[in-house]
């Protein structure tokens, strides 16, 4: 475990164990969009999967103005990350990215655990 916080401290986009890592980019998105929304101090981004999708599960992103006891909290540089425990069997490991390219703007997930993903990369399976 300790050589996944040194890891940390290297490069923002790394993940703490069987935690979530985001990029730079992705940090500075959500920076940017905590702030339009006017979200309290403490609000953060939270990620998450459900059932569906065209490869049976899918990523969900959104804002939440804190934790909940059930929730894995990380930060990476102010940002604040909540995920469900129970999401973490699915998203372990998982970077989220941003990309502003000619083919659209939007958040990108890696995740070593899914087994197949769809084209546009929101759905998956494990």
């Amino acid at each position: 475990m300790s050589e996944h916080l040194d890891a940390m401290e290297k490069d923002p986009v790394a993940p703490v164990a069987d935690g979530l890592g985001l990029s730079p980019t992705a940090v500075e998105r959500v920076k940017v969009l905590l702030k339009k929304e006017d979200r309290p101090e403490g609000a953060g981004l939270r990620v998450g999967v459900v059932n569906g999708g065209c490869s049976g599960m899918s990523y969900t992103l959104g804002f939440d103005d804190g934790p909940t006891g059930e929730d894995l909290v990380s930060e990476f540089d102010g940002v604040r990350v909540f995920v469900d425990r129970e999401c973490l069997q699915y998203l372990g490991g998982t970077v989220v990215d941003f990309s502003d390219g000619l083919h659209g703007a939007g958040f990108k997930f890696t995740n070593p655990k899914a087994d197949r993903t769809c084209g546009c990369g929101t759905s998956f399976s494990v």
